[in-house]
């Protein structure tokens, strides 16, 4: 099997990415709530507009963390049966383990979340990083670089699940219940994780991924 992290190009890409995504968690961390964090915030928020806060709390119920992560393991369930279990086990592990850290950081951080605006949906937990954002990122990407097959599908799947990672962060701040820098936090946190164990765990349990 050919590892793209032995190639000499992925040797420098790879850990740059990462330290590239870990300097913009680290920056939304430390800069967010701020007055810029504020002005995007007011910008998306949807209150004024009941279209939108449908579209969104539609937008944001399917990004809820227990039903992207649900939705994950039911595709490693069904990889399983096709006596692919070793791919089931190594998503299952990214998935969950990366939802266990993103609840951690809320934990430790415990950011409040904004009071700019009414809350159009119920939210009771800390606000860094957002776990809408997070969680679909993981799933979402996790399969797509898992599953698709290295050619001219790989790249539009990996695009197609940022792209709804994406809507779906931003439906948190149009319904008023995250700051802009938690979904960027949760987004690039997401990313990371992927990055960083999708590829430890193809060689941990002898993974067919095809690169």
């Amino acid at each position: 099997m050919n590892d793209v992290s032995s190639r000499p190009s992925a040797r420098l890409w790879y850990p740059a990415v990462l330290a590239m995504l870990a300097a913009i968690w680290l920056a939304m961390l430390l800069l967010g709530t701020g007055r810029l964090d504020a002005q995007v915030y007011e910008m998306l928020y949807a209150g004024g507009s009941p279209l939108l806060v449908r579209a969104a709390r539609l937008v944001t119920s399917v990004g809820d963390p227990t039903v992207m992560v649900v939705s994950g393991l039911l595709v490693a369930a069904f990889l399983a049966l096709r006596k692919r279990l070793r791919l089931a086990v190594a998503l299952s592990l990214v998935m969950l383990g990366g939802r266990a850290l993103a609840e951690l950081q809320k934990q430790e951080v415990a950011r409040v979340r904004p009071a700019l605006e009414p809350h159009l949906v119920h939210a009771t937990t800390f606000s860094f990083p957002s776990g809408h954002s997070a969680n679909s990122m993981i799933v979402l990407l996790a399969l797509a670089l898992a599953l698709a097959p290295q050619g001219q599908w790989r790249a539009p799947l990996v695009a197609a699940a940022v792209v709804v990672s994406m809507g779906i962060g931003v439906s948190r701040v149009m319904l008023g219940v995250h700051w802009p820098s938690d979904v960027i936090g949760g987004w690039v946190y997401g990313s990371a994780w992927v990055l960083a164990t999708l590829r430890p765990a193809e060689r941990l349990l002898a993974v067919p991924f095809k690169h």
